[in-house]
C-alpha cells in the first residue's frame, strides 16, 4: 500500500483527492461506489500498476478527502462527469480505460453516454446501464414498486437517514452494508435500518479486514454520509436534465461483471434486462456479460484477483 501515491488536484471547481500508481502507461480510471472511497480499489490499483498501467482512483465528490458541496443539486450527473473530464484533462491523456462499481458505475455510464470520445473501453461492475424512461421519474417509480422502506426512497429526505445512522457506530453501519448478502431490493425499516444498536458486532468475511473497515469508517466519521447520499437525492434531477438523451445508446466497448448474489442483480427486472436483449440494445458494443457465482455486491473486494484478471483480459485487447 505504501507504493500508492496520493495528491490533491483541482477539477471543475472542487479539490479532489486522487490515489495512483504507475506512470507513463495507459490510464485506468477507477470509480468507487457508496459507501466507499478510493480504498475500495486498493487491490486493483496495485495489480494494474504492476502491469504497467497508470492506475488512478479518485475520491468522488462528497467522499474522503475530496470536497463535499452541501447541496444535493451539486451531485448531478453533469457535475460528476465534469469532475472526471477535468481529471482526464489534467492527466494529459485523450482517453482512459474505465473501471467502475456501484454509484461509480452509474457515473461511468453517464461519462460514456456524454463523452464516449474519452473512454477507450469500460469494465462495469454490478450496475448495468439504466435507460431513461420518458414518463416515469426514478424515485416515484421505485417507491411504487418497492415501497417507502426501499433504501433509495429512505435516502431522499435530507438529514433523515443521517440522523438514524448517528445512532450507530459508523463501523457497524459499514459492516452491515459491506457484508449484506440478502437478495432482492434492499429495504431499511425506520427505527432500525441497520439492525438493533445493541446487536453484537458482525463477523467479517475473509475478504475484508477490520483495518479495512476502520479505514472506511475514519473517512465517514470525518466527512459524514451526506455527500454520498446526495447522489441518490439527485436521481430525479438527473432524469430532468437528461431528457435529450432519451433513447440514446452507449457506444463504448463494455464488459459487464456481476455476482449472482448481488442485491442489484437480484432486484426484479434486472436479470431480464441484462440477459434478454435490452442491455445489448442500449449498449450495442457490449462484448461480454460475466455472472460470478457465490459473490455479492462488493465484488472487486470480495473476489479481487478474479476481477483483476477480468479487467486486464478485456482492456489488453485495445
Amino acid at each position: 500500500m505504501d507504493s500508492i501515491e496520493h495528491r490533491m488536484v483541482t477539477v471543475n471547481g472542487i479539490n479532489m483527492h486522487v490515489a495512483e500508481k504507475g506512470k507513463g502507461g495507459p490510464v485506468v480510471l477507477f470509480l468507487h461506489g457508496f459507501p466507499e472511497t478510493w480504498y475500495a480499489w486498493r487491490h486493483q490499483i496495485l495489480a494494474s500498476g504492476a502491469l504497467g498501467y497508470h492506475a488512478v482512483a479518485p475520491d468522488l465528490r462528497g467522499y474522503g478527502d475530496t470536497d463535499a458541496p452541501p447541496s444535493a443539486a451539486s451531485y448531478s450527473c453533469f457535475h460528476a462527469v465534469g469532475d472526471l473530464i477535468g481529471l482526464i484533462d489534467l492527466l494529459g491523456v485523450e482517453q482512459v480505460f474505465l473501471v467502475a462499481h456501484d454509484w461509480g458505475a452509474l457515473i461511468g455510464w453517464y461519462l460514456c453516454l456524454f463523452r464516449p470520445d474519452r473512454v477507450k473501453a469500460f469494465v462495469c461492475l454490478t450496475v448495468p446501464f439504466r435507460p431513461r424512461h420518458p414518463k416515469m421519474k426514478p424515485v416515484e417509480t421505485m417507491r411504487a414498486y418497492f415501497g417507502d422502506d426501499y433504501y433509495i426512497c429512505r435516502f431522499q429526505e435530507h438529514g433523515a437517514i443521517e440522523a438514524e445512522i448517528a445512532n450507530y457506530d459508523t463501523a457497524q453501519v459499514l459492516k452491515k452494508i459491506l457484508t449484506d448478502r440478502k437478495p432482492g431490493p434492499p429495504c431499511l425499516p425506520k427505527g432500525s435500518p441497520f439492525g438493533k444498536t445493541t446487536d453484537a458486532p458482525l463477523p467479517l468475511p475473509s475478504w475484508i479486514l477490520e483495518d479495512d473497515v476502520k479505514h472506511f469508517a475514519q473517512n465517514f466519521e470525518k466527512k459524514g454520509f451526506t455527500g454520498g447520499l446526495n447522489y441518490y437525492r439527485a436521481l430525479d434531477l438527473n432524469w430532468e436534465l437528461t431528457a435529450a438523451w432519451t433513447g440514446a445508446q452507449v457506444k463504448v466497448p463494455v464488459k459487464f461483471v456481476v455476482g449472482d448474489l448481488d442485491m442489484t442483480y437480484t432486484t426484479p427486472g434486472v436479470k431480464e434486462y441484462v440477459h434478454n436483449g435490452g442491455f445489448k440494445k442500449d449498449v450495442p458494443l457490449l462484448e461480454d456479460v460475466v455472472v460470478m457465482e457465490g459473490v455479492g455486491h462488493f465484488i472487486n473486494q470480495e473476489r479481487a484477483e478474479e476481477i483483476n484478471a477480468h479487467i486486464h483480459d478485456f482492456i489488453k485487447k485495445f
